[in-house]
Protein backbone atom coordinates (compact mmCIF):
# COMPACT_ATOMS: atom_id res chain seq x y z
CA UNK A 1 0.00 0.00 0.00
CA UNK A 2 3.00 2.63 0.98
CA UNK A 3 4.57 1.58 -2.40
CA UNK A 4 0.97 2.76 -4.21
CA UNK A 5 0.84 5.56 -2.51
CA UNK A 6 4.11 7.09 -2.60
CA UNK A 7 4.17 6.68 -6.76
CA UNK A 8 2.61 9.87 -8.61
CA UNK A 9 -0.51 9.83 -10.09
CA UNK A 10 -1.25 11.47 -13.35
CA UNK A 11 -2.80 14.79 -11.55
CA UNK A 12 -0.48 14.78 -8.93
CA UNK A 13 3.05 14.31 -10.87
CA UNK A 14 5.02 17.66 -10.88
CA UNK A 15 6.62 16.95 -14.40
CA UNK A 16 9.24 19.44 -14.52
CA UNK A 17 8.72 21.43 -11.61
CA UNK A 18 9.60 18.08 -9.60
CA UNK A 19 13.09 20.26 -8.47
CA UNK A 20 11.42 22.95 -7.54
CA UNK A 21 10.10 21.09 -4.73
CA UNK A 22 13.47 20.02 -3.66
CA UNK A 23 14.22 22.92 -1.56
CA UNK A 24 10.83 22.15 0.51
CA UNK A 25 12.29 19.72 2.97
CA UNK A 26 10.62 16.37 3.61
CA UNK A 27 8.77 17.44 6.70
CA UNK A 28 5.35 17.10 7.15
CA UNK A 29 4.49 20.38 9.04
CA UNK A 30 6.86 22.07 6.93
CA UNK A 31 5.05 20.53 3.96
CA UNK A 32 1.48 21.32 5.21
CA UNK A 33 2.41 24.81 6.00
CA UNK A 34 3.59 25.23 2.19
CA UNK A 35 0.89 24.07 0.68
CA UNK A 36 -1.29 26.74 2.53
CA UNK A 37 0.18 29.49 1.13
CA UNK A 38 -0.06 28.13 -2.77
CA UNK A 39 -3.83 28.74 -3.43
CA UNK A 40 -6.65 31.60 -2.74
CA UNK A 41 -9.71 29.98 -2.04
CA UNK A 42 -12.15 31.29 -4.81
CA UNK A 43 -15.40 32.15 -2.82
CA UNK A 44 -13.78 31.27 1.08
CA UNK A 45 -13.14 34.90 1.52
CA UNK A 46 -15.75 36.24 -0.58
CA UNK A 47 -15.28 37.40 -4.36
CA UNK A 48 -11.72 37.16 -5.50
CA UNK A 49 -11.99 40.76 -7.14
CA UNK A 50 -12.40 42.44 -3.90
CA UNK A 51 -8.76 40.90 -2.83
CA UNK A 52 -7.27 42.40 -6.15
CA UNK A 53 -7.97 39.11 -8.43
CA UNK A 54 -8.62 40.31 -12.26
CA UNK A 55 -12.23 38.20 -12.27
CA UNK A 56 -10.50 36.25 -15.39
CA UNK A 57 -8.23 34.54 -12.54
CA UNK A 58 -11.17 32.42 -11.29
CA UNK A 59 -10.19 30.00 -14.58
CA UNK A 60 -7.92 28.94 -12.56
CA UNK A 61 -10.04 26.74 -10.87
CA UNK A 62 -10.17 24.58 -13.82
CA UNK A 63 -6.42 23.47 -13.48
CA UNK A 64 -6.36 19.64 -13.05
CA UNK A 65 -2.94 18.37 -12.91
CA UNK A 66 -0.33 19.65 -10.38
CA UNK A 67 2.39 20.09 -13.11
CA UNK A 68 -0.19 22.97 -14.35
CA UNK A 69 -0.44 24.23 -11.18
CA UNK A 70 3.59 24.38 -10.01
CA UNK A 71 3.50 25.96 -13.63
CA UNK A 72 1.69 28.79 -12.94
CA UNK A 73 2.94 29.70 -9.10
CA UNK A 74 6.44 29.43 -10.45
CA UNK A 75 5.21 32.23 -12.95
CA UNK A 76 3.53 34.15 -9.98
CA UNK A 77 6.70 33.95 -7.92
CA UNK A 78 9.52 32.04 -8.85
CA UNK A 79 10.31 31.67 -4.59
CA UNK A 80 9.90 27.66 -4.13
CA UNK A 81 6.89 26.12 -1.70
CA UNK A 82 7.61 27.11 1.39
CA UNK A 83 8.38 31.30 1.12
CA UNK A 84 5.96 33.23 2.39
CA UNK A 85 3.67 34.38 -0.69
CA UNK A 86 1.36 36.92 -1.06
CA UNK A 87 -2.39 36.26 -1.20
CA UNK A 88 -1.86 37.44 -5.47
CA UNK A 89 0.99 34.98 -6.08
CA UNK A 90 -0.95 32.00 -5.29
CA UNK A 91 -3.64 30.03 -7.84
CA UNK A 92 -7.57 30.34 -7.47
CA UNK A 93 -8.66 27.65 -6.56
CA UNK A 94 -10.43 25.60 -3.52
CA UNK A 95 -9.67 22.63 -0.54
CA UNK A 96 -8.82 19.98 -3.62
CA UNK A 97 -6.14 22.10 -4.71
CA UNK A 98 -4.54 22.69 -1.42
CA UNK A 99 -4.64 18.67 -0.82
CA UNK A 100 -3.23 17.92 -4.54
CA UNK A 101 -0.26 20.70 -3.83
CA UNK A 102 0.08 18.95 -0.99
CA UNK A 103 0.27 15.32 -2.14
CA UNK A 104 2.04 16.42 -5.05
CA UNK A 105 4.89 17.20 -2.57
CA UNK A 106 4.86 14.25 -0.11
CA UNK A 107 4.68 12.18 -2.65
CA UNK A 108 7.54 13.76 -4.31
CA UNK A 109 9.88 13.50 -0.99
CA UNK A 110 8.99 10.01 -0.65
CA UNK A 111 5.68 10.46 1.65
CA UNK A 112 2.74 7.67 1.27
CA UNK A 113 0.25 10.65 0.56
CA UNK A 114 -3.55 10.76 -0.89
CA UNK A 115 -6.53 12.51 -1.07
CA UNK A 116 -9.62 12.03 0.58
CA UNK A 117 -12.99 13.65 -0.54
CA UNK A 118 -16.06 14.06 2.33
CA UNK A 119 -17.05 16.68 4.58
CA UNK A 120 -16.23 18.88 7.48
CA UNK A 121 -17.68 20.17 10.51
CA UNK A 122 -15.01 22.49 11.17
CA UNK A 123 -15.21 25.31 8.77
CA UNK A 124 -19.07 26.95 9.52
CA UNK A 125 -20.84 25.66 12.99
CA UNK A 126 -23.83 23.48 12.46
CA UNK A 127 -22.78 22.06 9.12
CA UNK A 128 -20.76 19.16 7.43
CA UNK A 129 -19.12 21.23 4.06
CA UNK A 130 -18.36 19.32 1.09
CA UNK A 131 -14.33 19.79 1.43
CA UNK A 132 -10.93 17.57 0.71
CA UNK A 133 -8.12 16.60 2.69
CA UNK A 134 -5.16 14.74 2.81
CA UNK A 135 -4.21 11.36 4.19
CA UNK A 136 -0.47 10.28 5.10
CA UNK A 137 0.87 7.28 6.30
CA UNK A 138 3.04 7.39 9.22
CA UNK A 139 4.77 4.53 11.76
CA UNK A 140 2.02 4.39 13.46
CA UNK A 141 -0.78 4.25 10.43
CA UNK A 142 -2.93 6.99 8.35
CA UNK A 143 -3.46 10.51 9.80
CA UNK A 144 -6.08 13.29 8.03
CA UNK A 145 -3.42 16.22 7.71
CA UNK A 146 -5.42 19.73 6.66
CA UNK A 147 -3.46 21.52 4.08
CA UNK A 148 -5.62 24.73 3.48
CA UNK A 149 -5.92 26.06 7.16
CA UNK A 150 -3.16 28.56 8.29
CA UNK A 151 -1.25 27.72 11.51
CA UNK A 152 -3.04 28.43 14.84
CA UNK A 153 -6.45 27.89 13.04
CA UNK A 154 -9.66 27.06 16.12
CA UNK A 155 -12.73 25.25 15.40
CA UNK A 156 -15.48 27.65 15.03
CA UNK A 157 -17.72 25.09 16.59
CA UNK A 158 -15.91 24.93 20.03
CA UNK A 159 -12.90 27.68 19.46
CA UNK A 160 -10.81 24.72 20.35
CA UNK A 161 -7.58 24.24 18.17
CA UNK A 162 -6.35 20.45 16.92
CA UNK A 163 -3.81 19.23 15.15
CA UNK A 164 -3.87 20.16 11.44
CA UNK A 165 -1.72 17.10 11.18
CA UNK A 166 -3.93 14.74 12.25
CA UNK A 167 -7.70 16.20 12.24
CA UNK A 168 -9.95 14.20 14.34
CA UNK A 169 -11.75 11.34 12.53
CA UNK A 170 -15.30 12.97 13.84
CA UNK A 171 -14.51 16.46 12.44
CA UNK A 172 -14.17 15.03 9.09
CA UNK A 173 -15.97 12.31 7.55
CA UNK A 174 -14.69 11.08 4.68
CA UNK A 175 -17.13 10.01 2.03
CA UNK A 176 -17.44 6.21 2.85
CA UNK A 177 -18.09 7.62 6.43
CA UNK A 178 -20.57 10.50 5.88
CA UNK A 179 -22.49 8.01 3.88
CA UNK A 180 -22.88 4.93 6.34
CA UNK A 181 -23.45 7.95 9.13
CA UNK A 182 -26.15 8.88 7.42
CA UNK A 183 -27.86 5.90 6.58
CA UNK A 184 -27.66 4.73 10.32
CA UNK A 185 -29.32 7.71 11.09
CA UNK A 186 -26.14 9.11 13.26
CA UNK A 187 -26.12 12.36 10.98
CA UNK A 188 -29.28 14.30 9.35
CA UNK A 189 -28.31 14.48 5.60
CA UNK A 190 -29.69 18.00 5.31
CA UNK A 191 -26.40 19.12 7.06
CA UNK A 192 -24.45 17.74 3.79
CA UNK A 193 -23.85 20.54 1.99
CA UNK A 194 -21.41 22.41 -0.40
CA UNK A 195 -22.74 25.83 1.21
CA UNK A 196 -25.50 26.53 2.86
CA UNK A 197 -26.39 29.51 0.46
CA UNK A 198 -26.18 27.24 -2.71
CA UNK A 199 -30.09 26.03 -3.30
CA UNK A 200 -28.93 23.60 -5.63
CA UNK A 201 -30.73 20.26 -4.94
CA UNK A 202 -28.05 18.16 -6.79
CA UNK A 203 -24.86 19.75 -4.63
CA UNK A 204 -26.57 18.66 -0.66
CA UNK A 205 -27.78 15.72 1.35
CA UNK A 206 -27.80 12.26 -0.05
CA UNK A 207 -27.33 13.07 -3.90
CA UNK A 208 -24.16 14.94 -2.41
CA UNK A 209 -23.10 12.13 -0.11
CA UNK A 210 -23.31 9.57 -3.27
CA UNK A 211 -21.20 12.16 -5.17
CA UNK A 212 -18.46 12.55 -2.83
CA UNK A 213 -18.45 8.66 -1.89
CA UNK A 214 -17.38 8.32 -5.69
CA UNK A 215 -14.85 10.96 -5.48
CA UNK A 216 -13.35 9.40 -2.51
CA UNK A 217 -13.13 5.87 -4.21
CA UNK A 218 -11.57 7.75 -7.42
CA UNK A 219 -8.77 9.45 -4.99
CA UNK A 220 -8.02 6.53 -3.05
CA UNK A 221 -7.34 4.92 -6.55
CA UNK A 222 -5.49 8.06 -6.83
CA UNK A 223 -7.88 9.98 -9.49
CA UNK A 224 -7.65 13.29 -8.07
CA UNK A 225 -10.76 14.67 -9.88
CA UNK A 226 -11.96 18.32 -9.43
CA UNK A 227 -15.21 18.35 -7.25
CA UNK A 228 -17.27 19.38 -10.08
CA UNK A 229 -16.42 16.77 -12.10
CA UNK A 230 -19.42 14.00 -12.93
CA UNK A 231 -18.95 10.64 -14.63
CA UNK A 232 -20.70 7.33 -14.98
CA UNK A 233 -23.42 6.89 -12.22
CA UNK A 234 -23.05 10.86 -11.20
CA UNK A 235 -24.93 12.76 -12.38
CA UNK A 236 -27.48 16.09 -11.16
CA UNK A 237 -30.18 13.95 -9.83
CA UNK A 238 -31.78 15.45 -7.18
CA UNK A 239 -32.92 12.34 -5.35
CA UNK A 240 -31.36 8.67 -6.03
CA UNK A 241 -32.82 5.72 -6.87
CA UNK A 242 -33.25 2.81 -4.64
CA UNK A 243 -30.82 0.53 -6.70
CA UNK A 244 -28.15 3.91 -6.48
CA UNK A 245 -28.46 3.74 -2.09
CA UNK A 246 -28.33 -0.13 -2.16
CA UNK A 247 -24.85 0.41 -4.45
CA UNK A 248 -23.34 3.61 -2.33
CA UNK A 249 -24.21 1.37 0.72
CA UNK A 250 -21.97 -1.55 -0.54
CA UNK A 251 -19.39 0.92 -1.52
CA UNK A 252 -19.38 2.14 2.01
CA UNK A 253 -18.78 -0.52 3.46
CA UNK A 254 -15.68 -2.24 1.08
CA UNK A 255 -14.29 1.45 1.52
CA UNK A 256 -14.28 1.21 5.13
CA UNK A 257 -11.72 -1.29 4.78
CA UNK A 258 -10.10 -2.17 1.84
CA UNK A 259 -6.64 -3.42 0.76
CA UNK A 260 -5.18 -1.74 -2.42
CA UNK A 261 -6.55 -4.61 -4.32
CA UNK A 262 -9.33 -4.39 -3.19
CA UNK A 263 -9.85 -0.34 -4.13
CA UNK A 264 -8.44 -1.47 -7.48
CA UNK A 265 -11.43 -3.69 -8.07
CA UNK A 266 -14.17 -1.89 -6.79
CA UNK A 267 -12.96 1.06 -9.47
CA UNK A 268 -12.93 -1.60 -12.55
CA UNK A 269 -17.14 -1.28 -12.26
CA UNK A 270 -18.52 0.73 -15.25
CA UNK A 271 -20.60 3.12 -12.87
CA UNK A 272 -17.44 4.15 -10.82
CA UNK A 273 -14.52 4.27 -13.13
CA UNK A 274 -13.18 7.48 -14.26
CA UNK A 275 -13.42 7.05 -18.08
CA UNK A 276 -11.40 9.58 -20.44
CA UNK A 277 -13.57 11.39 -21.21
CA UNK A 278 -15.97 12.93 -18.19
CA UNK A 279 -18.01 15.91 -17.92
CA UNK A 280 -17.55 19.00 -15.45
CA UNK A 281 -19.96 21.17 -13.85
CA UNK A 282 -17.66 24.09 -13.29
CA UNK A 283 -19.00 27.00 -10.99
CA UNK A 284 -20.49 29.57 -10.81
CA UNK A 285 -22.47 28.98 -14.06
CA UNK A 286 -23.16 25.57 -13.44
CA UNK A 287 -22.65 24.92 -16.98
CA UNK A 288 -21.79 21.05 -18.20
CA UNK A 289 -18.67 20.82 -20.74
CA UNK A 290 -16.99 17.62 -21.94
CA UNK A 291 -13.30 17.08 -20.96
CA UNK A 292 -11.07 14.53 -22.10
CA UNK A 293 -8.13 13.02 -19.74
CA UNK A 294 -5.05 13.04 -20.69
Amino acid sequence: MDDFYVSHSRFSDPGPHADWLDATPADLAVLREAASQLVFHYWGAGAITEHGFPAARNDEITLRYAAAMWARLRELDPAPPGEPRPPLHRIVGCCRDFTLLFVSMARHHGIPARARVGFASYLMPGWYLDHVVAEVRTADGWHLVEPQLSPGFRDPVDDVAFDLLDVPRDRFLTGPDAWTAVRAGELDPALLVVSPDLEVPFLRGIPYAWHNLVLDLAALNKHEMLQWDVWGALDDSAALAPATVARADELAELLADADVEQLRVAFEADDVRVPPVIHTVTPPGQLLAEVVLR
